[in-house]
Parts: structure tokens; sequence; C-alpha cells
């Protein structure tokens, strides 16, 4: 049978409409489905947040740790015995720094508290000084709202200084039991964590098990290791700068800064943001040398260490990249804020190991991520 010309012509057309309005719909529908997706996540983060941590710290460590263990693998050894050469190294380090760094950033922190509403009454009285100036020269200048504000921060820390003494006996207790808990999680991820991956993979098809795996371990493996090799780089080099500079609570505010760098790529900038600010309340002079000393290591970091750890491994855009961090820290805090870069990582080399189709060119050595 033969259709008129008309009738030809427009059965195309239709089928072409019927695929736009379904590239349509599910364009959508995937707004919705995916905000909704974000607010379980984050309902879900809030109700288990405890276990939930526990569990990634003694993950993230476990990754870390890996690196060690499997040197001692191919000297011969156990993979039980290289775990607990490993671990026993790791505790003996971390008592060593518990006992010698521990009780003078504690101490530094306490005296820092116990300063700040000093500061900010003095900042509060240059304000005064700079506005009764500014009057002087017939200058539009009004900081009244930042000295209302400076009096009501001052009086809600030191009610928050009161109540933090009270409880730091129990933090310090429930610092230390979660610290147990992610040890011995991290010993039992090391040993049998190729198990579960095991018992896991056969329910993901074969063609994204292999990208899947070789990303996780790509970015979650690598990425730490880095974050920390750049976080003990700010640290180490900041603490004898700031005590040339005869910076006030020199060790904290450099190991403040270094552990900021935990947050992926915004953190160190977060960092001396915060430590000039604090510096800026007691003396200006002293804080624009702080952030020009602190900026000075975060460019020899960025422009010659970081290119060597990092590399271009996870291949985000930096716009898809802040986004991920912004959407993380929605999600799940701080936790999610650390943990977003590298899961962005990982979904994407995923997808581009299999929309490439040549998931046979990702080596894996073993079948968990963790070997």
């Amino acid at each position: 049978m033969i259709l008129p010309r008309s009738l030809q012509d427009i059965f195309p057309q239709m089928r072409r409409s019927g695929s736009s309005l379904q590239r349509l719909l599910i364009y959508g529908l995937s707004g919705p489905i995916i905000a909704l997706n974000v607010w379980l996540l984050s309902v879900l983060f809030s109700y288990f947040q405890h276990p939930i941590t526990i569990l990634s710290i003694a993950a993230i460590l476990a990754f870390l740790l890996n690196y060690p263990v499997q040197f001692f693998e191919r000297a011969s050894m156990t993979r039980s015995q290289a775990v607990i050469i490993v671990l026993l190294t790791t505790l003996t380090l971390v008592v060593i720094v518990a006992v010698t760094l521990v009780p003078l950033v504690i101490d530094q922190t306490i005296q820092l508290l116990n300063k700040i509403p000093d500061w900010l009454t003095s900042s509060q009285r240059n304000l005064a000084a700079v506005e009764a100036l500014a009057k002087k020269r017939n200058l539009p200048l009004d900081l009244s709202v930042v000295s209302t504000q400076i009096n009501a921060n001052i009086q809600s820390m030191v009610q928050q200084l009161a109540t933090g003494a009270v409880n730091l006996a129990g933090t310090v207790l429930s610092g230390l039991l979660d610290l147990v808990l992610v040890v011995v999680l991290a010993f039992y991820t090391l040993l049998y964590g190729d198990r579960v991956w095991n018992g896991l993979a056969p329910h993901v098809p074969a063609n994204i098990r292999i990208p899947l795996t070789t990303s996780l371990r790509l970015n979650f493996q690598n990425f730490f290791l880095s974050q920390l090799v750049l976080g003990l780089f700010m640290g180490v080099t900041l603490t004898p700068i700031f005590l040339i500079l005869k910076v006030p609570f020199a060790l904290l505010f450099a190991i403040l800064i270094g552990s900021s760098e935990l947050i992926p790529f915004i953190g160190a900038t977060l960092g001396i943001g915060l430590v000039t600010i604090l510096v800026l309340l007691q003396d200006w002079r002293l804080a624009i040398q702080v952030a020009l000393a602190a900026i000075l290591m975060q460019q020899v970091k960025d422009n010659l260490l970081a290119p060597k750890l990092l590399g271009d491994f996870i291949g985000l855009n930096p716009i898809w990249i802040f986004v991920s961090i912004l959407m993380g820290f929605q999600i799940a805090g701080l936790l999610g804020t650390i943990l977003a870069v590298p899961i962005a990582g990982t979904i994407k080399g995923t997808f581009d190991a299999i929309k490439n189709s040549k998931p046979s060119t990702l080596s894996v050595p073993h079948d968990s991520p963790l070997n």
C-alpha cells in the first residue's frame, strides 16, 4: 500500500516530535528526581551521621595505609603480617604526636579562646578611633552596626567558653572512643575489604565494575594521600615562619592552615583568611605579614607540589568542583565537603570509561579497591 505524499511527510515528523517530547519529559523529570535524591541523602546522613562519619574516616585511613601494606607484601610478608606492622607503626606515631604535640595545641587553643574576647574589645576601640577620625575629616563613616555586632559576639563567646569548659572532658572521652573505633574498622577493612568487595562486585555489571574499581582507587587513594602531603607541607613550613614573625599561637595557626587543606581546593584559602582575621584583631601590621607569608607558601604548594601530586587524575572542570563541594556540604556538612571531590571524580571517571567503551585498558591489580 502506497501512502499519499502528504502522509509520508507527516509520519516522520510525528516520530521526531514524539522523540523530542520524550527527551523533554526525561529532562523535566530528572531535576525533581535529583532534588528528591539529594534531600533523601541529607535526611539519611543526619539520622546516621555518627556511624557514617566513623565508617568514612576508617575507609580513608585504610586507603592511605594500603600503600605501606602493599610495600611490606612485596617484601614476602602475608597481608595479615603487613597490616599488623603498619597499624602498630601508625599507632606508635600517633601516640608520639599525642604526647608531644597535642598538649601544646590544646594549651594554645585554650589561651586563644580566652584571648579572643579581649581582642574583640580592642578591635572595638580601634573602630571607635577610626570613626572619630572620620568625623573630624567630615567623612560619612558609621561603624555603629559593626560595633554592636562585636558586642554581641563578645557576650556569646563568653557564654560558649563557659559551656565548652564544662563539656571538654566529655568531648575528649568521646573522641578517644571514636578513635578506637576508627582504628579497629580500618584494621578489618585492610584485612577483609577485598572479601566485602568481591561479595558486592557480582551484582555490578562487568562493564561498570572494572572502571568503577579503578576510578574509586585512583580518586580516593591518591587524592587523600596528596591532600595529606600538601597539608603537612603547609603546616611544617608555616610553623617556623610564624615563630620568626612572633605570631601569637604560631603552632596552632600553622596547624589550622595545614588541616584546612583537607577541604579540597578552597580549604587553604579559608584557613589563611581565618588566621589573618584572628591576627588582625590584635595587630593589623602583623596580620599583613601573616597573610603574605601564608599566600607565598600557598603559591609554592599550588604551582610546584600540587601539579606533581594531584596531576589531572580527577579531570573535573573547576565549576563542577565547586558545585560538588557545595552539594557535599549541604548533604553531609564538613565530611561531605571533604568527600565531594573524590566522589565526583569517581563518578566522572567511571562514566568516561564506559562512554569510551574501553574498560579493558583500565588495569586493576586486585578486585578490591583497597588492593
